[in-house]
């Protein structure tokens, strides 16, 4: 029987000013899951992001994923705050499947040579004629 997956998570995380290098933020329940922000809305989206590539790899290695302190329960210093971030893990899943990946690919020069006159996206017409052989394109 497979495990039912969390929807969305809610954790802890303290936010740390320091002066004018922006703010440092710690997750007192997932001590892997470190990130910064220049601002309050850098940090909270650095925050978020994070959270969600921890939990994700929590999930998928099967690890035991810890109850989240109750945002009452943190203590904090001059410089700090609790704030709960929220992650939606369906789109954190679904980025992680359409990742990409780098792929080495060779052609005779004269062809790049052409391709790199026009500014060809090589990445792009790959992918275009990938989802033609594989007959997903859209009309």
């Amino acid at each position: 029987m497979s495990k039912k997956l969390v929807e969305r998570y809610y954790y802890p995380a303290i936010f740390n000013y320091e002066d004018e290098k922006g703010i440092s933020i710690t997750f007192p329940d997932l001590p892997n899951c470190v990130t910064e922000g220049k601002d309050e809305i850098d940090a909270l989206k650095s925050a978020r992001e994070c959270l969600g590539i921890v939990l994700l790899g929590m999930e998928e290695d099967n690890e035991k994923i810890p109850i989240p302190t109750s945002l009452k329960n943190i203590k904090t210093k001059k410089n700090e705050k609790a704030i709960l971030i929220d992650v939606y893990m369906p789109t954190v899943r679904l980025a992680s499947v359409n990742r990409s990946v780098n792929r080495t690919v060779t052609l005779p020069a004269w062809l790049n040579a052409m391709a790199l006159e026009r500014n060809i996206n090589f990445s792009h017409i790959l992918q275009e004629a990938l989802k033609k052989e594989f007959h997903l394109l859209q009309n």
